[in-house]
């Protein structure tokens, strides 16, 4: 009897111990993803923001370089197209030597791109210079940063991406006012050099030492890389890079849209400002609800409120009723819809897959990116900023239509990490 009780304790303590143990283990596993995922979002912050300056410096280049605001605007398309022409290279990099450190040098390629273009003396010069950020911005930003999460968090990386884009649409609304203040103090060179240091001083940096080194992800092989490059992949590559065009060119030209429409630009940045404010709320509908739906029924809601934003706005003008309707339609469902694009992929493939499936994708959306800045800017000269609205809101109302339809060949029991 006596045996028989200290064997009961023996295992109650060993039982104890190893429950101990275990919650400790995964204690300290959490926190530290936690750091790693808090200097991953400072750090795409700060990369997302200094990249994205043109929409208020724009104007201010092309004076100073004696060009018109369309050829001003081609710095970002030249970067979007190195983006996307690196794009395969980068993701072979990233399964190769590990995603952390691709990240870190990219971020100090980025700080070497700012640095010429704000020594930019003509426009050769000045695009070869966006050229160089771009190739930087591809081993650095959202697709590295998606797939780095993917090889550290495993199962969570769900979750993890859509924390990290809640925390990135805080770039436009903390670096745009940033930007025009810099640029009315200092100009907009040395707004772009200041950038520069930033990110070869501090973000690379804190990159290769902050972040945990990853090994390379698995490549992606069975039937989930067979199907990489079906209809789904099709579909999914259709929504996500019509949508995107869209709400990339709203950023990139919705200042001088909302000017062209009557506003100051104090009001303008303001309206920008705040639209980025309204994404983060749309990103927190997603990241709160985001275990009771899959980022494909968040596109299927998201996709349907931009087009009704953009309308809006079209009928109502600059009008503050019409101007909050916009902002609300538009804002919440384009931020959500930024989540949706990271995660919605995940529906249809697994992390082992996924980091592949989003380097593929990353070369069509990186594209047309590229074109949204200047061929807006170049309708807005023509038809008027009513009339862009309109064509935007019509390229919003296809994705849906091809998200419908995507919608219709979700697996019977998707795959959601």
């Amino acid at each position: 009897m006596k045996v028989c009780f200290e064997t009961i304790i023996v295992e109650r303590n060993s039982l104890w111990h190893y429950t101990s143990v275990t919650s400790f283990y995964y204690a300290d596993t959490m926190r530290q993803q936690v750091t790693a995922l808090s200097i991953l979002a400072l750090t795409q912050i700060l990369g997302w923001g200094v990249v994205s300056v043109l929409p208020v410096i724009a104007q201010a280049v092309a004076e100073e370089l004696e060009t018109s605001l369309p050829t001003a605007f081609l710095g970002s398309s030249v970067m979007f197209v190195a983006m996307a022409i690196v794009a395969p290279l980068a993701g072979r990099g990233f399964r190769r030597f590990g995603t952390q450190r691709v990240m870190s040098i990219g971020a100090g390629v980025v700080g070497l791109g700012l640095g010429a273009v704000a020594l930019s003396p003509d426009l050769p010069f000045y695009w070869a210079a966006w050229a160089l950020t771009g190739l930087g911005a591809a081993m650095f930003l959202t697709t590295s940063a998606y797939a780095y999460l993917a090889e550290y968090a495993g199962h969570r990386a769900r979750g993890f991406i859509g924390t990290l884009m809640l925390a990135t649409g805080l770039a436009g609304s903390v670096f745009l006012p940033l930007t025009a203040f810099l640029d009315h103090l200092v100009g907009w060179r040395d707004t772009l050099a200041i950038y520069a240091v930033l990110m070869i001083c501090f973000v690379g940096p804190g990159i290769w030492f902050g972040l945990p080194a990853t090994e390379g992800a698995p490549t992606a092989t069975g039937i989930q890389g067979e199907r990489r490059m079906g209809r789904v992949f099709f579909f999914l590559v259709a929504a996500i890079t019509l949508n995107s065009f869209v709400t990339f060119g709203v950023e990139a030209v919705g200042i001088e849209l909302m000017r062209a429409m009557g506003m100051t630009m104090g009001g303008a940045v303001a309206v920008a400002s705040l639209l980025g404010a309204f994404k983060v709320g749309g990103r927190c509908i997603d990241l709160l609800g985001g275990k009771k739906w899959d980022g494909l029924s968040t596109a299927l809601v998201c996709g349907a409120m931009i087009p009704f934003g953009l309308g809006v706005i079209w009928i109502g003008g600059a009008g503050i009723v019409s101007v909050t309707g916009y902002l609300v339609l538009f804002g919440i469902g384009s931020g959500a819809f930024a989540v949706a694009r990271a995660t919605m992929p995940l529906v249809f493939y697994d992390t082992s897959n996924y980091a592949a499936a989003m380097a593929t994708i990353a070369l069509p959306m990186n594209l047309i990116n590229a074109l949204a800045a200047p061929v807006l800017a170049m309708l807005l000269g023509y038809i008027g900023p009513e009339a862009v609205f309109a064509v935007l809101g019509v390229l919003g109302l296809t994705a849906f239509l091809l998200l419908l339809q995507l919608n219709r060949m979700r697996p019977r029991r998707a795959v959601i990490s």
